[in-house]
């Protein structure tokens, strides 16, 4: 059975309600910036690089990373559950945990040592709304509030700098900034033009919630009309984000091309080719949306399996567009919130709790899991639903915003993630 490393449990106040505000200052900036940056390491003799990913509307952590070594496993998932042999079955990862088969890319990168899968982890957050879940997860803080800036921009402001002639700037890849990397620090702006494709994106994540909420046979149809949509036009709905202030700069529209996963891999092609410029920025966010699925999942064939291929495929192209520099890149995956562990009744999962998230790059000392494994068995679920949470989130972030970054403890505690003194750092993710 996996083990964290060191003991961290969630340990936060759930309830908590944050009235934080913080003006948005020095957050625009143009690509001709770039050559003021510093080209001299960010800590230490390295060149570090940080990319958070963010997937949009709860993604099915125990599909992605099935913990088919418990013995409720199978019974609890039923036709979800991920096959012991023979077609779908998963990549091994350790005695307990396989990883989906429509990622062996990823699966090589874990037998490298350069990913690690993290499960049964979740943000303080305790509801069960994506708007909230995703502001919880991007601000840093422990509970929704009126926040305005992320914790990823907060950690870029106070990187250690070594001659810089110009504060560090983030990268931002979307229609708007998101909140995580929203703040006091400069943010670059670039828009892919398969973005432009998608205009209906806050509408549809907000029925898709208002669906599964109140009824399962009108999400079940309105996610197959969705399909539908996707295969005909080539393109994935997005949630973007809720604000914008940096200097964009969108590539002209295309007309829709058959590219397998084209949202996915475009968005991560560019974010490689900018963070490893050697004048380009060091640390970057970007989202993908569609992991809300609450009808015919389809975890191996299907809409999930289909979009787990997609970050596959996404996680790929960084890598080979990374280059030389991937042996200083770190990429953070993870959701707002898990899926339930019990299936409900049109084959897909609502919203849960405990999730799985990724680390993959080549700073990474990958090649294992990080779970304290609660069990699948009735009485161990959260809330007699969900998988339950025993790692808090941000112990993880923490980890690679220290040994990656160079960034104190004390910052972490006190500005990076405030109310966080209980959730301890966790030590040895970066090799």
């Amino acid at each position: 059975m996996s083990r964290p490393m060191s003991p961290a449990t969630i340990g936060c106040n759930e309830n908590a309600q944050l009235s934080r505000r913080r003006l948005l200052q020095g957050s625009t900036a143009s690509l001709a910036l770039w050559g003021l940056l510093p080209k001299a390491a960010i800590a230490g003799s390295r060149d570090p690089r940080l990319l958070m990913v963010v997937l949009r509307g709860g993604l099915d952590g125990i599909s992605m990373i099935a913990p088919v070594g418990d013995p409720e496993y199978q019974k609890l998932r039923g036709r979800l559950a991920i096959p012991a042999s023979g077609t779908g079955a998963g990549l091994p990862l350790d005695s307990m945990f396989v990883l989906n088969a429509n990622m062996p890319f990823l699966h090589s990168l874990y037998q490298k040592r350069e990913a690690i899968g993290v499960h049964a982890v979740a943000t303080p957050y305790r509801g069960r709304s994506h708007f909230d879940g995703q502001d919880v997860l991007e601000s840093g803080m422990a509970g929704v509030g009126r926040i305005e800036d992320g914790w990823l921009n907060r950690a870029l402001a106070g990187m250690p700098v070594s001659g810089a002639a110009a504060p560090k700037k983030g990268l931002a890849m979307g229609a708007v900034v998101p909140l995580v990397m929203r703040g006091n620090a400069p943010v670059l702006s670039w828009i892919p033009k398969t973005y432009n494709l998608a205009l209906k994106e806050s509408t549809i994540a907000r029925l898709h919630e208002l669906y599964g909420l109140t009824d399962p046979m009108l999400a079940k149809a309105f996610s197959e009309g969705l399909e539908i949509d996707r295969i005909s036009t080539a393109a994935y709905a997005m949630p973007p984000a809720q604000n914008a202030t940096a200097t964009k700069l969108a590539t002209p529209a295309a007309p829709p091309q058959q590219r397998p996963f084209r949202d996915f891999v475009e968005a991560a092609e560019a974010a490689s080719k900018f963070l490893s410029s050697a004048d380009g920025p060091r640390i970057g966010a970007l989202s993908y949306g569609g992991w809300d699925t609450h009808a015919n999942e389809g975890v191996i064939q299907g809409q999930l399996g289909n979009r787990l291929a997609g970050l596959d495929a996404a996680i790929q192209a960084l890598h080979t567009g990374m280059g030389a520099a991937w042996k200083d890149t770190v990429v953070i995956i993870a959701t707002e919130f898990g899926r339930t562990a019990r299936v409900n009744g049109t084959d897909g999962t609502d919203h849960g709790t405990g999730m799985a998230a990724l680390l993959v790059g080549g700073a990474l000392k990958g090649g294992r899991m990080i779970a304290d494994w609660p069990g699948l068995g009735e009485k161990a679920l959260h809330e007699n639903r969900d998988l339950k949470p025993t790692l808090d989130l941000r112990v993880v972030l923490k980890g690679v915003l220290r040994d990656h970054l160079g960034i104190p403890d004390g910052a972490l505690a006190k500005t990076v993630f405030p109310d966080s003194a209980g959730a301890k750092t966790l030590d040895g993710l970066i090799a």
